[in-house]
């Protein structure tokens, strides 16, 4: 198992991925969410400057906010500077978009964005359609280095559902997700992204790359799920969960899963105190950041365990273990911003060292 780090991307943080580095991590990857944090390419041209071997780039980077073209552009210029060890993760952004009160790419477009995206990062040339023409395009000079399309850049897909997953058994070298620490998921997920590469005539080898993101609670002898140090690790990624269920169940209506439902009247009513025409804004403040305190009461401990690695660290060890057997290769772990130093430190020496 690979264990890496997401980070809300922050221009004057490098030395966080630095550190992590350092300490045993195998991969960086910089979150891509204009409205919130730095921009991702940026954080990544100072990273690849300050980093040896650790392997960079975008957890995810959002397709409908740049073309096809841009997005090839921007990885394959951080592969001049960190030849061989850059990597794309591409989704249909959904926290990036919808803090401007738009929806997620289609899964369509988004098909064929990575198909244009896949031959444009192998220096080939594809149809790119644009403004309703539809032109063949390239990447030309690349002999004067300006970009590196020669040394191999993964295109990992990030995949929620289903399609997506197909998607990424498609066009990908990979499959990013945000996965329960059950294996089930994980099976699930891999069988998904094996019909996508069937039905595209492919077949996925042992090296698709499999990554899924969370964060780590390593508990201390005798402590609770509701301790303040517990909420503080992981309360804002947990209720980022929410913020993810209650936009597919405004855009797509249905019920909250069962371990949403006993809290869900009460975190609904929270979100519909702030008028329609800027709830998109309420709904990720904080995300995957910092833990507001009105939402502190909606991180229970069956939300934790739903969501997180959670235990001791022999019982993180053997949860790590099974998603290991179940084809998950790479582990990637978004603390609270101002816990991520001590979470990060913590795991390295009790999970990593021991595995």
């Amino acid at each position: 198992m690979d264990f890496g780090i997401c980070t809300a991307s922050k221009i004057d943080e490098i030395g966080y991925i630095t550190h992590a580095e350092n300490l045993g991590y195998s991969h960086a990857w910089v979150a891509d969410s204009q409205m919130i944090w730095s921009d991702c390419y940026t954080v990544l041209a100072l990273a690849a400057q300050q980093t040896r071997k650790m392997k960079i780039g975008t957890g995810v980077s959002v397709a409908g906010t740049r073309l096809a073209p841009v997005t090839a552009n921007s990885i394959a210029t951080i592969n001049q500077l960190a030849p061989g060890r850059t990597f794309l993760g591409i989704g249909t952004g959904n926290t990036a978009t919808r803090l401007m009160g738009h929806k997620p790419m289609k899964l369509r477009e988004f098909s064929d964005y990575l198909r244009v995206l896949r031959a444009l990062l192998r220096g080939e040339e594809v149809e790119f359609t644009w403004q309703g023409q539809t032109h063949p395009v390239q990447f030309l000079m690349q002999d004067h280095k300006f970009i590196n399309v020669e040394e191999p850049i993964p295109l990992y897909v990030s995949g929620f559902g289903p399609k997506a997953q197909a998607l990424a058994g498609k066009y990908g070298e990979g499959l990013v997700m945000s996965i329960p620490p059950d294996p089930g998921f994980m099976q699930r997920a891999l069988h998904n992204a094996e019909a996508g590469a069937q039905r595209a005539g492919r077949a996925l080898t042992d090296d698709f790359y499999t990554a899924s993101l969370t964060t780590a609670v390593i508990l201390q002898p005798g402590e609770s799920l509701t301790s303040e140090r517990v909420l503080r690790e992981c309360g804002a990624f947990v209720i980022a969960s929410l913020h993810y269920v209650y936009d597919k169940i405004r855009q797509f209506g249905g019920d909250p899963p069962g371990h949403f439902r006993h809290l869900w009247d009460e975190y609904n009513a929270q979100m519909e105190a702030t008028p329609e025409t800027h709830r998109h804004m309420r709904i990720h403040a904080g995300h995957c950041t910092y833990l507001l305190p009105e939402e502190a009461k909606f991180v229970t401990p069956e939300l934790i365990k739903s969501t997180c690695l959670v235990g001791m660290p022999e019982e993180i060890i053997e949860q790590i273990r099974q998603l290991e057997r179940a084809g998950l290769k790479h582990l990637m772990l978004l603390p609270s911003f101002d816990t991520q130093y001590s979470v990060i430190e913590d795991f390295a020496r009790n999970v990593m060292e021991k595995m």
